[in-house]
């Protein structure tokens, strides 16, 4: 099986092996005697996140296609909803704003696996699971062993984790969300959003309106999956926006969109320095471009290779970091392949 069957790029080369595993037990068997052989391991779950060279896969790759979401709730602690890894992420989404949780309404229509989402802290519209994950169960295969690590050693920040940062450590097998009850959704912390809703940043309104505006958002920028639109055939976002140091934010121009952290730094806009270096919407060449709808987004239009599309990536690098001396960082898993 080619890798491109399983990614929604639809790009990568044929895998060694292919293993469907649709219970915890299945996921951790095959790690392990995949591990003891000396097979590398390769987990795909939706696929979103993830280019993969033309070359393919040597070892195993895992679809992990485990299910289940367990509750415990009660009007003062709220919900605490545990979710095996292999579930579709806006499904539980869906599902959160269905029975009045409140924290992830903001993060739907991303596509991939809620096992995914702690991987990259996982984030949109001003929300990021961050602010709701509670504990990650995962099974340690330097260590060999199951283990439940709590939200504050997961070393969360902008796109990143601890399991991000050691990447063939964890395979998470669930994942432990902390949800407030209501039918109002958390204070709408991103501009856009606001002005999608008619409100001010900082207002509540119902979470299902939240949902409904986000959706509506995403599919306009070609960010909601849709086999028949070449614009969301592509891993979502390819570049993270970046963090830079103060001296090196005020080297941008004075209009360059600039976001102070808490730490001190500066976050801007990658998908701003992409269109003020000259890649606008449609930017490409033959069977890759950038998304017609949105210029962070690379897509395939058909027909395209692995090789095809990290060479627009570079040509859209390079020209941002020659135009505003910014490197920009892909946000996508690279496997076999590199910028």
């Amino acid at each position: 099986m080619d890798l491109a069957e399983l990614t929604t790029l639809r790009l990568g080369g044929p895998a060694g092996r292919v293993v469907e595993a649709t219970t915890e037990a299945q996921l951790l068997d095959v790690v392990r005697v995949a591990d003891e052989a000396g097979d590398p391991v390769l987990l795909v779950a939706g696929g979103s996140n993830l280019v993969v060279a033309d070359e393919g896969y040597p070892g195993t790759v895992v679809r992990v296609a485990t299910r289940g979401v367990e509750v415990d709730q009660d009007a003062c602690s709220g919900a605490t909803v545990q979710v095996a890894a292999g579930e579709p992420w806006d499904a539980f989404v869906a599902r959160a704003v269905a029975e009045e949780w409140v924290g992830v309404e903001a993060l739907s229509g991303i596509p991939g696996s809620v096992g995914a989402t702690p991987i990259q802290n996982v984030g949109a519209y001003g929300q990021d699971v961050s602010q709701t994950v509670a504990a990650v169960r995962v099974y340690d295969r330097y260590d060999r062993a199951v283990r439940t690590i709590a939200a504050a050693d997961c070393g969360f920040s902008y796109r990143h984790s601890r399991f991000k940062a050691e990447p063939t450590r964890h395979v998470v097998l669930s994942v432990t969300f902390q949800l407030r009850l209501g039918d109002l959704g958390a204070p709408i912390a991103y501009a856009e959003l606001a002005r999608a809703l008619d409100v001010q940043p900082g207002e509540r309104v119902p979470s299902a309106a939240v949902r409904d505006a986000v959706l509506g958002l995403r599919r306009r920028k070609g960010m909601v999956l849709d086999a028949e639109d070449h614009d969301t055939w592509s891993a979502g976002s390819f570049f993270t926006n970046p963090v830079l140091d103060p001296k090196a934010a005020d080297r941008l121009p004075a209009d360059a969109p600039r976001f102070p952290q808490a730490d001190g730094t500066v976050k801007s806009s990658a998908a701003w320095l992409i269109d003020h270096a000259g890649f606008g919407k449609g930017h490409g060449h033959g069977p890759v471009s950038l998304s017609t709808k949105h210029v962070l987004a690379l897509t395939n239009r058909g027909g395209a290779t692995t090789a095809d599309l990290l060479a627009l990536a570079r040509e859209v690098r390079d020209g941002v970091e020659e135009r505003f001396g910014v490197r920009l960082v892909p946000e996508p898993v690279l496997v076999g392949c590199s910028l």
